[in-house]
């Protein structure tokens, strides 16, 4: 059988997606902030 491991908490499971989608949020910032030519805070209005 599989191994039952959680899907939430503190898991390997969520710490590796928590991972992957911080990824991927980093390099979504960096690509839109690159074709913009301004920071994430100053597209969203803070700066």
């Amino acid at each position: 059988m599989e191994n039952q491991e959680n899907k939430f908490g503190f898991s390997r499971f969520a710490e590796v997606w928590n991972g992957r989608l911080a990824m991927l949020g980093f390099v979504i910032a960096a690509i839109t902030e690159y074709f913009t030519g301004q920071g994430i805070l100053s597209q969203i209005g803070l700066m």
